[in-house]
């Protein structure tokens, strides 16, 4: 005589099947935006498509912000217009740091990409273009983005500033931090290129490695190409962190 069927085993309460997770998101189509040949050299190095950002592209935009702002723009109608739009803008190059919370070789990561000086200078203080209701003088990265691209490389975190000149005193470097003490870096193509992708509402990143402490000029002590090779090991982490935060559900 056969025995009794026997009877399905009952799964542990506490057993069961992972939970299917979604695959993690692919990083947006990227344009990197340069102002000179050796800035571009040194992100290409990286290695960018080979380390997971096929669609990166790196381009030389040209010095200051409004030849920043045209070769910006110009990438990227060009780009949606053949059906491949950009999802994500970074400036990137090479930069004066504020001492001694960036100094000469360290990375610097944009909390706020700020137009410095755009506005009026007043026998109380300079006015940001912002405060005389003409526009903006700041772009904000998204800032989860941004914290985690920096953590990422371990960069300085806090205000690029923008100029149009260069500051090559210590009293212009004084009157920078007083006005943005939490300031970083200074350049001269963030806020352009920032401009430009706000006008097509994409995100804009900004990405500067130390070549001088901002202050007295004293040419002997940029190290130039210290600030590129730094560049290049800043990027090479850089598709690891963009896939990181690709994943992050917003």
């Amino acid at each position: 005589m056969e025995g009794p069927a026997p009877v399905p085993a009952h799964p542990h309460p506490h057993s069961q099947a992972p939970a299917h997770r979604p695959a993690p998101r692919p990083p947006a189509r990227l344009l990197v935006v340069t102002a000179v040949p050796a800035e571009c050299d040194a992100v290409t190095a990286a290695g960018l498509r080979e380390a997971g950002l096929p669609d990166a592209d790196v381009i030389v935009a040209g010095i200051g912000p409004a030849a920043a702002a045209a070769g910006t723009a110009t990438a990227l109608a060009l780009a949606e217009a053949a059906g491949k739009p950009y999802g994500l803008v970074v400036s990137a190059g090479i930069a004066g740091g504020f001492w001694p919370v960036a100094p000469v070789g360290h990375v610097t990561v944009a909390e706020t990409i700020v137009a410095a000086d755009l506005g009026v200078a007043t026998d109380d203080g300079f006015v940001p273009v912002a405060e005389l209701g003409f526009g903006t003088s700041e772009h904000r990265p998204p800032a989860r983005l941004s914290r985690g691209v920096a953590r990422a490389l371990g960069a300085a975190y806090g205000p690029v500033l923008t100029v149009s000149t260069i500051t090559g005193t210590a009293e212009g470097a004084a009157e920078l931090t007083r006005r943005h003490p939490n300031a970083v870096a200074e350049a001269m193509e963030g806020f352009g290129v920032a401009e430009a992708a706000a006008a097509r509402g994409l995100p804009a990143l900004e990405i500067r490695t130390v070549s001088n402490t901002v202050g007295p000029r004293d040419r002997a002590a940029w190290r130039i190409e210290d600030a590129l090779s730094a560049l290049t090991t800043a990027f090479g982490k850089l598709p690891a962190a963009l896939e990181v935060e690709a994943g992050h559900d917003d």
